[in-house]
């Protein structure tokens, strides 16, 4: 949290590895873990001779990318080459666009610290390919160079400096986290590389207009890093102005073992990589009729999704914020909420509790559940119908985690199925307080806190199995005396 009278401002650029099956420019495989250097041809080295061929599926997924966050589709773009020098970089540039990228102008929306929705524009989003990575784990003085991530697509995303504090920031992020993820254009995954940011954070006193001078971090690739990384940076200029010190513009890293940022080097300024027109690549152009075809493919949206969740199934919005989170978990919320006979918010609350609880437990993505969306709907059906309690529907659950079978083969061999006759209740009731005369009388005097005494006593002779309400009912009605 930054002091009283300064104002944050933030501004991220985020990289998003598109999900190709080849490169941007060149038919080698982006797949994840291969040996070193097995991933790179010759136009990924950056032979002399060779020419690029620009990955057409890429131009589909930047196009998919900007009618989703209502952005406009440049007609006609063009790439250009970003000088620059680095062992990872054998061409010695960098094949990206700068003056016409293919995405322009859009917006997405956060909650604000009031829970309205915040405006964060995206300036642009263009087109660019990744560069190699350097090692240094494992080799003593000497540093090894893997070009299999050299020309990999990345959709690099920049928004507006709109963000007023890392927790807005983070929040931002996470919505074009899964935003990609629903489109399918991006598998996310943070630990591989596949969606990173670079933080361009500045801080200037409350009410002044003019922009205060940025630092960027570099590469930061986890949520919680994110948060921590810009925090610290916004108490470091402040206290460096404070100080009597000015902000110099340049590129930080983020130093999570000594939780602090520290200088890479000077703030490179465009003119410094010397832009021009990729010679060797034609403009990208774009008709109507292209959009229009990929419009119709678009899938619903996370926040169209969350808004049907919670008209057409009546949850709670924070419930349906988060199942809609991401794509395989609403859909199999909703393949549990369509085949259960009960209210949506029950198969909800059983998905986003015990499921959820399972699945993190185990350290399992939805699509590896052990229990499938009809056979967990089986069992909110048994709840719903009075068959179990929802505290035996717990065992039962565990049983199904287990791979026991289904709820209804396991309420059967267990024989767990609720007691719901009213006679069966009472004459358990009856032994309970003929048993308990002293807490009787005791409850009688107004000690009414003793019905959970007598609740837990019944259920103890049942095994649990009683109807709860059932339960509390007969027993109000038999300690009136």
């Amino acid at each position: 949290m930054s002091r009283a009278g300064w104002e944050v401002v933030i501004g991220l650029e985020i990289h998003a590895q598109l999900a190709t099956k080849s490169k941007i420019f060149s038919g080698s495989s982006t797949a994840y873990g291969a040996e070193p250097n097995t991933q790179a041809n010759l136009v990924d080295l950056g032979y002399p001779g060779v020419l690029p061929v620009l990955n057409k599926e890429v131009v589909r997924m930047a196009t998919m990318f900007a009618l989703a966050v209502n952005a406009k589709v440049a007609p006609r773009s063009v790439f250009a080459r970003k000088n620059y020098f680095y062992p990872d970089l054998p061409k010695g540039y960098q094949i990206s666009q700068l003056e016409l990228p293919i995405v322009a102008l859009g917006e997405i929306f956060i909650p604000d610290a009031d829970g309205n929705k915040k405006r964060i524009g995206i300036t642009r989003a263009h087109l660019e390919e990744d560069a190699g990575k350097s090692i240094h784990e494992g080799l003593a003085e000497f540093s090894g160079i893997d070009l299999n991530r050299a020309g990999t697509p990345l959709l690099e995303i920049v928004s507006e400096p709109d963000l007023r504090s890392a927790k807005e920031a983070v929040l931002y992020m996470k919505k074009i986290h899964t935003l990609v993820r629903y489109l399918g254009i991006s598998d996310g995954n943070m630990q591989e590389g596949s969606f990173r940011c670079d933080a361009n954070v500045s801080v200037r006193p409350v009410g002044q207009e003019e922009l205060g001078t940025r630092t960027e971090l570099k590469n930061l690739n986890s949520f919680r890093f994110i948060e921590k990384a810009i925090n610290i940076e916004v108490e470091r200029q402040i206290e460096l102005i404070e100080d009597g010190g000015k902000v110099v513009q340049e590129t930080r890293l983020y130093d999570a073992d000594n939780d602090e940022t520290r200088p890479m080097r000077s703030k490179e300024e465009a003119n410094d990589y010397r832009y021009f027109p990729d010679p060797d690549l034609l403009p990208v152009e774009i008709t109507d009729e292209f959009v229009l075809a990929i419009k119709k493919t678009m899938p619903e949206l996370p926040d169209e999704k969350e808004a049907r969740f919670v008209d057409a199934y009546g949850l709670k919005a924070d419930d349906a914020g988060i199942l809609t989170a991401s794509r395989p978990l609403a859909d199999y919320f909703e393949a549990v909420a369509v085949a259960s006979e009960s209210t949506a918010q029950l198969a909800a609350n059983w998905v986003i509790g015990d499921l959820a609880g399972a699945l993190n437990r185990d350290g399992l993505d939805i699509a590896d559940s052990r229990i499938s969306a009809a056979d967990l709907a089986g069992l909110v059906n048994r709840i719903h119908d009075d068959t179990i309690s929802g505290k035996i529907a717990k065992q039962v659950f565990e049983a199904m985690w287990a791979g026991e079978g289904s709820a209804d083969a396991i309420i059967k061999a267990r024989g767990l199925t609720q007691i719901t006759d009213s006679s069966a209740i009472e004459s358990v009731v009856d032994k309970v307080i003929a048993d308990n005369p002293g807490q009787v009388a005791e409850y009688r005097s107004g000690k009414d806190k003793l019905m959970g005494y007598f609740v837990g006593k019944v259920m103890q002779e049942t095994k649990g199995q009683a109807n709860p309400g059932q339960v509390n009912q007969i027993l109000k009605d038999k300690l009136k005396g």
